[in-house]
């Protein structure tokens, strides 16, 4: 690892303790740092992920931190059955070895196997019990790897993804939402949508049992969901970017958070 960590009191809050005792426990799976972590990426991944909790929060869930770059690590057997809902945030690029493309990703990331075996388990322990599940940017990569697919390991051209050199890694992107799937009905039906993107890696070929509800103007995957799970949503951009649309976030944490609600007064 490196020096970088990001400091888990940084998603600590007071507002907790308001929340009513039967607000719905939600994992949230994210590796606090990866090899290569500079003080950019530092400052995003607190960022990115103190906007995620406080999102969970505003909706009515409450949010508790999975580490998945911790040296000691839980058993991610029976994490999934430890929370109400599970939500995997971005971080470094997904090994290669792990989806059958270990020489090609020339320009990888952050690659932490240990977390990518742990995020796995996890997550197809989730997918297995019908979990409800939000998987972001990598979180979104780990899903389609779980269910057997496969990513692009280096996107050429990456432009309409991600800043060049010089300029900020993350910037506007519109993407296209397939008619009929949950990120369309969270939209009421719209077909565009403008989000903030980072990446140079994306699903490629889909896996088992999701299908595609987000595409980028050129045609890269930018969303799938699981046909046969209840509600299981990964979108590759990132809507816990608090420089995007703040209506959009909220948006899709409500819709998140609703879920996870609804499921938990059944019980």
């Amino acid at each position: 690892m490196t020096e970088y960590a990001v400091d888990p009191r940084a998603f600590a809050a007071e507002d907790d303790a308001r929340l009513p005792d039967d607000a719905p426990r939600i994992g949230v799976v994210v590796s606090l740092c990866f090899p290569g972590m500079d003080e950019e990426s530092l400052e995003l991944m607190t960022r990115f992920t103190a906007t995620a909790f406080a999102e969970i929060r505003a909706a009515g869930g409450r949010p508790v931190l999975i580490d998945s770059a911790a040296a000691e690590k839980p058993n991610p057997r029976g994490i999934a059955a430890s929370y109400d809902a599970l939500l995997f945030l971005g971080g470094g690029d997904v090994d290669g070895e792990l989806y059958g493309k270990p020489s090609l990703a020339e320009n990888a990331y952050g690659v932490d196997r240990a977390a990518d075996d742990f995020c796995l388990a996890v997550m197809r322990e989730s997918l297995e019990s019908d979990q409800t599940l939000l998987a972001v940017c990598r979180g979104s990569q780990l899903l389609n790897v779980a269910c057997g697919g496969t990513l692009v390991p280096d996107l050429v051209p990456s432009d309409l993804h991600r800043g060049g050199p010089g300029q900020p890694m993350f910037l506007d992107e519109e993407v296209l939402l397939e008619p009929g799937t949950r990120i369309a009905e969270i939209y009421d039906g719209r077909r565009q949508l403008l989000v903030r993107s980072g990446h140079h890696q994306a699903v490629d070929q889909v896996g088992a049992g999701l299908r595609v509800t987000a595409r980028a103007l050129d045609g890269v995957i930018e969303g799938t969901e699981h046909t046969e799970k209840r509600w299981v949503v990964g979108v590759q951009w990132h809507p816990e970017d608090d420089a995007g649309n703040a209506e959009s976030r909220a948006a899709l944490f409500r819709a998140f958070v609703a879920e996870v609600s609804s499921r938990v007064a059944l019980v």
